[in-house]
């Protein structure tokens, strides 16, 4: 049961990669001074990344919480 713990967390880890990398490159959109329309683009293509993002380490936290219980 070590092996699920030791899984999820690193999919948590490459869930939080995914999270980080979603603030990034709206934050760079945003110190770039774009127009509205193509900071909505940028929002808009960033979302569902970030959405993958916080499942993948959802999915990790389950994993190690079900290693946990059944070790």
């Amino acid at each position: 049961m070590a092996a699920l713990v030791w899984i999820g967390a690193g999919l948590s880890l490459l869930g939080l990669a995914g999270v980080v990398r979603s603030i990034v490159t709206v934050a760079r959109a945003r110190r770039r001074q774009l127009s509205d329309e193509d900071l909505r683009e940028v929002m808009r293509r960033a979302l569902p990344w970030n959405l993958g993002a916080l499942f993948v380490s959802v999915i990790g936290l389950m994993t190690v919480s079900v290693g946990l219980a059944l070790g």
